[in-house]
C-alpha cells in the first residue's frame, strides 16, 4: 500500500443539501451517507458559486472561477487549462474518471449529446477516463474513452445509469487494492438531475402524496402538483445513489483501500423543486446553491472521534474542491488554483483567520432556458450567515440565514439594513475586483 493516501471524488447532479437525512431531510432516507457525514466532515454550508453544470465543472476541475474557464452553458473547458488531474499525475498518482463530463461544448454538435466524441485532448490529462459528454436517459447511458493507451469506443451500460457506473468504479477500486501507486479517481453521475427516474426497488414508497414540502414552497396547486411528481422521483434517486455509496463503502472496507482514501461527496447544484415558485436551477436561492460536501474515509482525526462530523459557517465553493483534495495529501497547491486549501478542517474542524469571509456566487452568462433567471447575476454568502445577491446596477436579494434559513424575507430593498447592505455590496466589489471579473455593482 502507497504511504501517500488516495481521493475519491463522488459527484452528484442536482442535489441540494437538503436531500440527506443528516441534513434535515424529512422525503428520504441516507444512511450510508450520514454515517460518512458524521466520520468525517460534514460540510453543512457549502455552496455551488454558479449553479449550472458546466461552468461548476470547469471550476472543480482547474480551480478557476467560472468567467476564467467556463462562463456558461455548453461552453468547452479551454483544453491547454491544467486540471487537478494533471497536479496528481506530476505527484505520482494514477488517476482515472468515470461518467457525466459536460465539458466538452457540444452545443453545436449535431448528434446526440449522450454519444458525441470526446477526444482524448480534452479528457482533463486522465489517465484513464470512461464518460459521455452529456445524457438525461438513466438507463440509456453511453461511455467511451481510454484506459491507459488503449482507446475505448463507444458502448452501453447494461443498466441503470448511477448502478451500471458504480458496478465501473468498483472494478477500478478492485484493481488498485495492493498496488503500490496512489490513486486519484472521479465517479460523476447525473441523477438526481431530471428526468426523476429511479429504479422500481427504489421507487417504491415514493409516491407525490408522501411529499412533505419545504416552508418556502407556495400554496399553489400548479406548483405543488408539479413538485410534488418530481420530487417523488427525485428522492428515489437519492436514495438509489446512497445504496450505491454503500457498495463502495464496503468495496473500499474489503479491500483495505478505506484507512488510505479521502472521500469526496459532493453536487454540482442543486434543484428548487418549486420553492419560491421555480423550478431547476440559474437562481441564487438556497434550493439551487446550497449542496452537499462530505470529506469523510481516511484515518479518523481526534475532530472527528469525538463523533461531531458538522462543519458550519464554512461556505466552501467549487474553486476549493480540487486544493482542498491536494491539501489532504501533502501536495502543494500550484499558483493558478484561486481556490482555497481547507485540508486543516480534517485535523482540527476550526477555520484559520486566512479563510475567506464569503463564498463568490456567479452567473456569468445566462442560459434563457425555461426555469431560469434570464439576466446575469453576482452575490456572496458570508460566514456570518448573510447571503448579498445583485443583478446588473440593482440589489437584488439579501437575507439573513441565521433566522430565515428558507428565505422567506427579503430585505435587500428595506433601509433599515442600510449599512448591513453597503458593508455586504463592498465585500462582493472586493470579490468581483480580487478574481478580474466585471459586472456593474449599483450606486446607491
Amino acid at each position: 500500500m502507497s504511504s501517500k493516501p488516495n481521493v475519491l471524488w463522488i459527484l452528484t447532479d442536482q442535489q441540494r443539501a437538503e436531500t440527506l437525512s443528516i441534513n434535515g431531510c424529512q422525503n428520504a432516507s441516507t444512511p450510508v451517507l450520514d454515517g460518512l457525514a458524521r466520520t468525517g466532515l460534514n460540510f453543512t454550508d457549502a455552496v455551488s458559486g454558479f449553479p449550472l453544470c458546466c461552468p461548476y465543472r470547469g471550476s472543480l476541475l482547474t480551480s478557476r472561477y467560472p468567467h476564467h474557464c467556463v462562463p456558461g452553458h455548453e461552453y468547452r473547458l479551454p483544453p491547454e487549462l491544467p486540471t487537478v488531474a494533471h497536479v496528481f499525475r506530476e505527484n505520482g498518482y494514477d488517476t482515472f474518471y468515470l461518467g457525466k463530463w459536460h465539458l466538452d461544448g457540444a452545443k453545436e454538435a449535431q448528434e446526440r449529446a449522450a454519444t458525441h466524441y470526446i477526444p482524448r485532448e480534452r479528457r482533463g490529462g486522465f489517465d484513464s477516463w470512461l464518460g459521455y459528454e452529456n445524457n438525461n436517459a438513466q438507463y440509456d447511458c453511453w461511455l467511451h474513452g481510454h484506459r491507459g493507451a488503449e482507446e475505448i469506443p463507444l458502448f452501453r451500460l447494461p443498466g441503470y445509469e448511477t448502478d451500471s457506473l458504480t458496478d465501473l468504479l468498483l472494478e477500478e477500486l478492485r484493481n488498485h487494492a495492493g498496488k503500490g501507486q496512489p490513486f486519484f479517481g472521479v465517479l460523476s453521475i447525473q441523477p438526481p438531475h431530471d428526468p426523476y427516474v429511479a429504479p422500481p426497488r427504489n421507487q417504491k414508497g415514493h409516491t407525490p402524496a408522501n411529499i412533505r414540502f419545504l416552508p418556502n414552497v407556495p400554496q399553489v396547486s400548479a406548483i405543488r402538483e408539479r413538485a410534488a411528481q418530481e420530487l417523488s422521483g427525485y428522492y428515489a434517486m437519492v436514495e438509489n445513489i446512497d445504496e450505491n455509496v454503500g457498495r463502495i463503502v464496503d468495496c473500499l472496507n474489503e479491500t483495505g483501500l478505506m484507512e488510505h482514501t479521502h472521500i469526496f461527496y459532493f453536487s454540482d447544484h442543486g434543484d428548487m423543486h418549486g420553492s419560491h415558485g421555480q423550478f431547476r436551477k440559474t437562481t441564487p436561492y438556497q434550493e439551487a446553491t446550497h449542496i452537499p460536501l462530505i470529506i469523510s474515509g481516511e484515518e479518523r482525526s481526534p475532530y472527528n472521534s469525538r463523533g461531531v462530523g458538522n462543519i458550519p459557517h464554512v461556505p466552501v465553493n467549487h474553486v476549493d474542491v480540487a486544493p482542498t483534495s491536494l491539501g489532504l495529501c501533502g501536495i502543494p497547491v500550484p499558483d493558478w488554483m484561486e481556490g482555497t486549501d481547507y485540508s486543516a478542517l480534517r485535523l482540527t474542524g476550526k477555520p484559520r483567520p486566512e479563510y475567506p469571509s464569503s463564498a463568490y456566487l456567479q452567473s456569468v452568462i445566462p442560459t434563457h432556458h425555461g426555469d431560469s433567471v434570464n439576466k446575469p447575476w453576482r452575490g456572496i454568502v458570508t460566514t456570518d450567515g448573510y447571503k448579498y445577491v445583485c443583478l446588473p446596477g440593482m440589489d437584488w436579494m439579501l437575507y439573513d440565514l441565521n433566522q430565515d434559513p428558507y428565505e422567506q424575507v427579503n430585505m435587500a430593498h428595506n433601509d433599515l439594513y442600510k449599512a448591513l447592505r453597503l458593508r455586504l455590496r463592498e465585500e462582493l466589489r472586493r470579490w468581483i475586483e480580487k478574481t478580474g471579473d466585471s459586472f456593474p455593482l449599483p450606486e446607491n
